[in-house]
């Protein structure tokens, strides 16, 4: 709003791009010391039991979901800027 008129739309949005991500991997970070802190605890299982007790196709999703939680604010800030995108 206020970087862009001075800046342009396409440097303002390059600039947000890093701060999107950051958010998302912040937001990842938190999600797994959560789950590595109160939910093995909760368990009694140590990081290898955890790992060893994932199904091989859907820790793997697992895994695949956990990093597009990761990069999601900027797929969610481009199709945003997508629909409001007069052109």
């Amino acid at each position: 709003m206020w970087v862009a008129p001075p800046l342009g739309t396409r440097t303002a949005e390059l600039l947000e791009a890093p701060i999107m991500l950051a958010i998302g991997v912040l937001a990842l970070a938190l999600m797994l010391t959560f789950e590595f802190t109160v939910v093995l605890w909760l368990r009694g299982w140590t990081l290898a039991e955890y790992y060893e007790s994932r199904d091989p196709v859907s820790g793997t999703v697992y895994e695949i979901m956990l990093g597009v939680f990761a990069i999601m604010p900027l797929l969610a800030a481009r199709w945003l800027k997508r629909g409001s995108d007069p052109t």
